[in-house]
C-alpha cells in the first residue's frame, strides 16, 4: 500500500513538474547556455565565446547606469513606495467605516487587477503634455504644462509603479492587522499612548514578519518588471532604462541574444542576493 501511495503521489506529482521544467528550469539553462556564446540573429553562425559576454558586461557604462537606475527604482517603487503606501493605506482602512472604507478599498484594489497595459496607456494619457488631466490641472492654479515623461521620467515610473502595486501590500498588511489583538489597543488607549506609540510598540512588532515577505515579493518583482517600457521605452536618452528593459534592447532590438541572455543570468544571480538576505534578515529576527 505504501509503494501504491507513493506512485499516486509522484503521478500527481509529474504533471507539476514537468511544467516546472519546459516553463522555468529549462529556459534558465538555455539562457545560461546562450550567455556563453556569440548568438545573434544577424548572422548564421553561433560560436562559443566563454565569459567575454561577462567580461563586455562589465566594462559597459550602459549596463552600470542600468544597474543604478534599477535600484533606484526598486527602492522608490517597491521599499519606500509600495510597502510604505500598503502599510498606510492598510491602518487607514483599520480605522475607516462604511461607504469610505469600500471606496477607498476598491478604487486600490482595481490598480492592481486592471490589466499592466491598460494603466499605462490611462497614465500615457494623463501625463499627455498637450491634452493630459495633470496639465489641465496644474494650469488651473497658474503653473506652466510640463512634458512630465520627458522632464521627470524615472519620478514618473516610480509614483506609477507605486500607485500600481501599493495594492498587494494594502490586503496583505490588512489580513495581518486583523491578527493583531484589540485588547492592545485598547489597553494603550486607556494609558494615553499616542498613534506612533502604538504603531512602534503593538502594531510593528505584529507585522514584522509580513513586512519582511512583502519585501522579499515586492522588490522581485519590480526588479524585474518591464511595464515601465510602455510609458518611456526606457528614455529619453536611457534616463529610465531599467535592468529588464536594458536586456530586451540588447536581445531584441540589436539582436545581441548572446548578450541578452548574459544580463539576465546576472539579473538571476541578483535576484537569488535579495532572496537570500531578505530570508537570513528574517530569521536573524526571529532568532
Amino acid at each position: 500500500m505504501k509503494i501504491l501511495s507513493k506512485r499516486k503521489a509522484i503521478f500527481f506529482v509529474l504533471p507539476g513538474l514537468a511544467l516546472i521544467f519546459v516553463f522555468l528550469i529549462f529556459p534558465a539553462i538555455w539562457s545560461l547556455f546562450l550567455s556563453l556564446t556569440n548568438y545573434s540573429l544577424l548572422q548564421d553562425s553561433l560560436e562559443f565565446v566563454g565569459l567575454d559576454n561577462f567580461f563586455r558586461m562589465f566594462t559597459d557604462s550602459r549596463f552600470w547606469h542600468s544597474l543604478n537606475l534599477t535600484f533606484q527604482f526598486v527602492l522608490g517603487s517597491a521599499v519606500i513606495g509600495q510597502v510604505a503606501l500598503g502599510l498606510l493605506l492598510a491602518i487607514i482602512l483599520r480605522n475607516t467605516q462604511g461607504i469610505m472604507k469600500k471606496l477607498l478599498n476598491g478604487f486600490a484594489v482595481a490598480s492592481w487587477i486592471i490589466p499592466s497595459v491598460v494603466v499605462a496607456y490611462l497614465w500615457g494619457a494623463f501625463l499627455d503634455v498637450d491634452y493630459g488631466l495633470l496639465n489641465r490641472i496644474v494650469g488651473l492654479v497658474g503653473m506652466n504644462s510640463k512634458d512630465w515623461l520627458t522632464q521627470y521620467p524615472m519620478p514618473v515610473i516610480i509614483i506609477w509603479n507605486s500607485w500600481r502595486g501599493a495594492a498587494f501590500s494594502m490586503m496583505l498588511f490588512t489580513s495581518a492587522l486583523q491578527t493583531v489583538p484589540p485588547s492592545y489597543l485598547e489597553t494603550a488607549d486607556v494609558i494615553g499612548a499616542s498613534f506612533w506609540d502604538k504603531f512602534k510598540d503593538i502594531l510593528l512588532p505584529s507585522l514584522k514578519n509580513y513586512i519582511g515577505t512583502d519585501l522579499i515579493l515586492i522588490t522581485l518583482w519590480t526588479f524585474n518588471l518591464f511595464t515601465p517600457f510602455l510609458l518611456t521605452k526606457g528614455g529619453p536618452a536611457n534616463a529610465t532604462e531599467i535592468l529588464p528593459i536594458y536586456t530586451y534592447n540588447e536581445a531584441f532590438k540589436y539582436m545581441r541574444f548572446g548578450y541578452g541572455s548574459a544580463v539576465s543570468v546576472v539579473m538571476l544571480l541578483i535576484n537569488l542576493i535579495f532572496a537570500l538576505f531578505y530570508f537570513r534578515s528574517m530569521k536573524g529576527g526571529n532568532g
